[in-house]
């Protein structure tokens, strides 16, 4: 087990340092997404072609979790993060290089199987480096930059790829991989591997994972955490299409969104001074119900015909809040319950939240979107299921405590 900050300025470097490799992954995710809508007519291909490299660097960043997490159990977390950071650094030089499409694919497929390692190693070192109440603590300053950096990577990405052309982002992003791993190396303690986990590391990783699935709570952790993941993606796909519908077009869309990672950084930040004084399970609550609030009050609006922006963006400052209440407590506790398999936790956990994500998104399409109510109820849905698996999980603890 790793030792905490011995001074406030190392801790504070610390929390910095991990904050930075955890964030490198969703940056070098959507940097490039104001780049997209060109690539089509710059490489002379499909806009399905340009979209695959989007979902190629999904499918690399969440299935290279599932790795990274057991074997930062059985190597070390340090080990594992420095490989990753040289691999994404490696991908995004080879982007920025790339004559053509099929070779931007093949960069951010390994752009994204390198920025893996940041999400699950930080996860898990914040489990090995602070417990109780700091823990929750810090997976909420976690929750503020990750709500920050989606909308600040897309506007850095959009004024980069004006002003000196697409390949400055893939530029940017491996000059932070080569920064990020100077910090890794130089400012991030070593994790020798317990001497239980020597054997071959295929055989640990299965064994990790069956431990885990073995695990009701951490199950419990994983179907909110998933869930909650799967409301906001459904929200991401579906508000565009209803926004469009109630005529605001491309160049307005970004300012209704930002509604949701605003008030989530707001929720994240309240988290840090509650939860000295709060149970976990009472803010977890007081999440759901801002999240079934804010839904609740849209649905409302929309069957009471009033089709308005503000009608659809106002309401969710709710669902914002009340998911920046939730998720700093439950992102700790999935790395948590088995603190010895943090990493694989995290990896699991990682995984499922991006699949359900994906599952979010494309419900979407599945209905017509004239109003919110489709895109509502969809929401609803699966926060009801999150609401079901908490409730299962205290259940389950209460029983157990008894």
């Amino acid at each position: 087990m790793m030792n905490a900050a011995p001074t406030q300025r190392a801790r504070t470097l610390l929390i910095a340092n991990l904050l930075g490799q955890m964030a490198f992954g969703l940056l070098a995710m959507t940097i490039s997404i104001p780049s997209m809508q060109e690539w089509a007519a710059i490489f002379g291909s499909s806009q399905a072609s340009v979209q695959l490299t989007f979902s190629a660097y999904l499918l690399a960043f969440g299935g290279l979790q599932l790795v990274y997490g057991p074997l930062s159990d059985q190597m070390g977390r340090k080990r594992m993060l420095l490989a990753g950071l040289s691999l994404a650094g490696a991908g995004s030089v080879l982007a920025a290089l790339a004559p053509d499409l099929a070779t931007l694919t093949a960069a951010r497929v390994l752009q994204g199987a390198g920025s893996a390692a940041g999400m699950v190693v930080g996860r898990a070192m914040v489990q090995d480096l602070f417990h109780g109440p700091e823990r929750t603590r810090v997976m909420a300053y976690v929750g503020m930059v990750m709500g920050l950096c989606p909308p600040l990577a897309t506007i850095v990405g959009g004024q980069l790829h004006v002003r000196l052309g697409w390949q400055a982002n893939f530029v940017l992003i491996a000059v932070l991989a080569a920064v990020l791993l100077l910090a890794a190396w130089r400012g991030l303690p070593a994790s020798p591997a317990p001497a239980e986990n020597r054997g071959h590391w295929f055989a640990n990783m299965l064994s990790a994972y069956g431990r885990l699935l073995r695990e009701p709570v951490f199950l419990f952790y994983v179907a909110i955490l998933s869930m909650t993941t799967a409301t906001f993606y459904a929200f991401l796909g579906g508000a565009p299409i209803v926004l469009g519908s109630y005529g605001v077009g491309p160049e307005g869309i970004g300012y209704y969104i930002m509604c949701i990672p605003a008030a989530y950084i707001v929720g994240n930040y309240l988290t840090t001074h509650l939860v000295h004084r709060a149970r976990e399970g009472r803010i977890m609550a007081l999440g759901q119900l801002f999240t079934v609030s804010g839904i609740g009050l849209m649905l409302v609006l929309g069957l009471a015909g009033l089709n308005t922006p503000l009608a659809l963006a106002l309401p969710l400052l709710l669902l914002g809040l009340g998911h920046g209440f939730l998720m700093p407590s439950t992102l700790a506790g999935t790395v948590g319950v088995l603190p010895a398999l943090a990493g694989s936790a995290a990896a699991v956990a990682g995984v499922l939240q991006q699949l359900m994500g994906a599952v979010g998104s494309y419900a979407v399409g599945l209905f017509p979107h004239h109003g919110v109510v489709n895109l509502g109820l969809l929401m609803m849905t699966f926060t009801l299921c999150a609401v079901a698996a908490q409730t299962l999980m205290h259940r389950r603890r209460a029983s157990v405590a008894g």
